[in-house]
């Protein structure tokens, strides 16, 4: 049974800013359609998000339309091997003329935030935005700085250069709600990509929304009805990961080393909220779920090197457990 705790108004009000961002992102972005909806999710479920595809296929000008059409405050963080901690929280110096040490805040005070090619920064400087991400704070100095109320870092890495890179880390990894994966655009697409640019079609413009009507979305999100059916639903899944053997061929399980943390349900039940608002309804459905489960499970499942070897891709086992568990 739907509880609706959201007003005919409040809806109303959610589908014009989503429509604003979309309208706005559409005339910027050619394509890329998952990345759209990725990045509203992860906009409305004040989650971060992680970007994988080959270098070109607009992850960084997503990143910037994103925060353009809100007027936030942006930073861009490229990430090499020789960034330290400090370049991104920033950190203290000593002032010669007043004798005292002053604190200079890192780029990471920013409402968005994007970590370009995060796997070319040491372990050590991706933990550095652990307790930025989870806790939406810094230490410096021993004292503590929060961060805006609006804080989403998108980060990219590119899958296929190793050399120079280093893995995430599984805690990192968990802290992002999604992961997307970006394909290359098809012909029609690439065309409209060269004519748009011929044109300069891609000019910046005035912003659509403003911050005050993100916090908005993200307050709103948290009143979409979410059936208990469909929260047994998502354990079911999430619990289908840590016990591949129980609910998968064995031909496939024997791939899964680690399964989903309890951080997976909690981005599932966020997440899909997020999507029900951008499809305009008051309520979760277990189709949302289904939607979801490539993006929220791709970078939490862990695979054995003989999966690599066989060339098992993650979403085949995803796909393998979304189709042995029943849906509500």
């Amino acid at each position: 049974m739907e509880k609706n705790n959201i007003s005919d108004e409040e809806i109303q009000r959610s589908n014009a800013i989503i429509k604003a961002i979309s309208t706005y992102y559409t005339s910027r972005i050619v394509g890329q359609r998952n990345l759209q909806i990725s990045l509203l999710i992860s906009l409305i479920a004040d989650g971060h998000i992680l970007i994988e595809s080959v270098p070109g296929l607009a992850k960084t000008t997503a990143a910037k339309v994103l925060t353009e059409s809100c007027g936030g405050k942006f930073s861009r963080i490229q990430c090499t091997p020789d960034l330290l901690p400090s370049d991104i929280i920033g950190t203290q110096t000593y002032n010669a003329k007043t004798g005292e040490f002053e604190t200079k805040i890192g780029p990471v005070y920013s409402n968005f935030v994007l970590l370009d090619e995060i796997n070319r920064s040491s372990s050590k400087t991706q933990s550095a935005m652990l307790e930025a991400m989870q806790e939406r704070q810094v230490s410096i100095g021993g004292l503590i700085y929060k961060l805006p109320e609006i804080f989403i870092v998108i980060a990219t890495q590119n899958p296929i250069e190793q050399e120079g890179t280093y893995l995430l880390s599984e805690a990192q990894q968990d802290r992002f709600i999604i992961k997307e994966t970006l394909n290359y655009p098809n012909e029609s697409e690439e065309l409209e990509i060269l004519n748009r640019i011929e044109s300069n079609i891609f000019a910046k413009t005035e912003r659509c929304i403003s911050i005050k009507e993100i916090k908005y979305l993200q307050d709103l999100s948290k009143k979409v009805y979410i059936d208990d059916a469909v929260k047994k639903y998502i354990i079911g899944i999430v619990y289908a990961t840590r016990n591949a053997t129980k609910v998968i061929r064995p031909e496939l399980a024997k791939y899964v080393i680690n399964g989903a943390s309890t951080r997976a349900s909690i981005s599932f039940m966020e997440a899909s909220k997020a999507l029900a608002l951008i499809n305009g309804r008051t309520y979760v459905t277990p189709d949302d779920i289904k939607a979801l489960s490539y993006s929220i499970l791709r970078h939490r499942i862990t695979l054995s090197f003989e999966a690599i070897a066989d060339e098992v891709q993650v979403e085949t086992i995803i796909e393998a457990i979304i189709s042995s568990i029943k849906a509500p």
